[in-house]
């Protein structure tokens, strides 16, 4: 009877073989399971089981009948001629058929070649849609977590990033939380997102990646006399308190926005707001009596009447850039971030808002 396990036909053994057969395994009175020999030998009364043959040899395979030549397809495989010749008979006596016919002028595929090279060309196939699928699921558990304020969403330099590392890594991410001042901290310290767009500076322990300078402004209520003005100096707001962030907050930072301490060495007063959003901030200021430095950009993505920006002259600039853990710095997301922004930042990352945000670094997409 024809047998689906050769390649030609077998024969099942006797009932009085069935005892003492040396592929039969006996587990009951009536039920018999054939054992099949690891090199694919034929033995009495058993079944022809042939080694599977490696992705590898159809590969090989493949290329071979491309080219038709084996030093051509010994070239594009980085093999010696021999080693492909051994590889294309190991294959042939694994499956039992004859691919090609060769002689010292040529090489051809036989008729079997030709009606089984199909079926050789879905298992690669198959096999690299494997390959992507599990490539996939692993850069999924991997996709990249990204946290960011709403003040800083709309900014070039964070468009610019999150761009390039859509357009070169789709399968990494990213995918965004908007969060509150607190909530972005948080979020770091607990592993809720990998890494966060900030203006600097930030806690020890993260390793921060700067984009963009650009200088601060005093948000102030436009009924304060000095609203009217061009520009003042720290001096001239030494009178007001400062909007008070969230305690919460990274002190360092805190203190960097309020401009604490000031250069003469006169006190800084704080509200008691608490604010966790930037929003809040402009409101506590727009109701007078306070102030809060923020970056220049403010005035384009935060126009208010209620409100007016005015540059301070001896305000140092401040800086908007990329943080993460220092201890995750290897990790594969992480990685690609960081060398999105460094080749950015090389370009020359516009400040604030523009028009064009699609910016791209001149680096290799990956395939996913």
């Amino acid at each position: 009877m024809d047998c689906p396990y050769s390649f030609g036909s077998c024969r099942l053994p006797q009932a009085s073989q069935r005892s003492t057969g040396p592929l039969a395994r006996r587990t009951g009175a009536a039920r018999w399971f054939p054992v099949y020999p690891r090199q694919g030998r034929l033995r009495r009364g058993g079944i022809v089981a042939a080694k599977d043959p490696s992705i590898h040899q159809l590969r090989m395979l493949l290329t071979l009948a491309e080219e038709l030549h084996f030093k051509r397809a010994a070239s594009r495989l980085y093999l010696t001629q021999p080693a492909l010749s051994q590889q294309i008979h190991s294959l042939e006596q694994r499956l039992g058929v004859q691919f090609f016919t060769r002689t010292s002028r040529h090489v051809e595929l036989t008729p079997t070649g030709q009606a089984l090279l199909p079926l050789v060309e879905k298992v690669v196939k198959a096999t690299d849609h494997l390959r992507t699928a599990a490539s996939r699921s692993v850069a999924g558990a991997s996709r990249l977590r990204v946290g960011m304020c709403e003040n800083v969403a709309a900014l070039t330099a964070t468009r610019g990033v999150l761009g390039a590392y859509r357009a070169l890594y789709p399968c990494l991410g990213p995918d965004i939380h908007v969060l509150d001042f607190v909530e972005q901290t948080t979020a770091l310290d607990s592993g809720e997102i990998d890494a966060a767009f900030v203006y600097l500076p930030v806690p020890d322990g993260l390793h921060a990646v700067p984009l963009t300078t650009e200088p601060r402004v005093v948000c102030i209520a436009s009924s304060d006399p000095l609203a009217a003005r061009s520009s003042v100096t720290l001096a001239e707001l030494a009178g007001l308190p400062v909007v008070s962030l969230a305690s919460q907050m990274f002190q360092g930072g805190q203190q960097f926005w309020a401009a604490d301490p000031r250069p003469d060495g006169s006190p800084v007063r704080y509200t008691d707001h608490r604010v966790t959003r930037f929003e809040s901030l402009l409101s506590m200021a727009s109701f007078g009596g306070a102030i809060a430095f923020v970056p220049a950009v403010a005035a384009d993505l935060y126009p208010r009447p209620d409100i007016r920006y005015v540059p301070v002259v001896d305000l140092p600039h401040c800086t908007f850039g990329v943080v993460w853990p220092a201890a995750h710095r290897e990790r594969p997301q992480i990685a690609a971030l960081e060398e999105i922004c460094e080749q950015l930042r090389g370009e020359g990352l516009p400040a604030g808002v523009t028009q064009d945000a699609g910016v791209r670094p001149d680096l290799q997409p990956i395939e996913c």
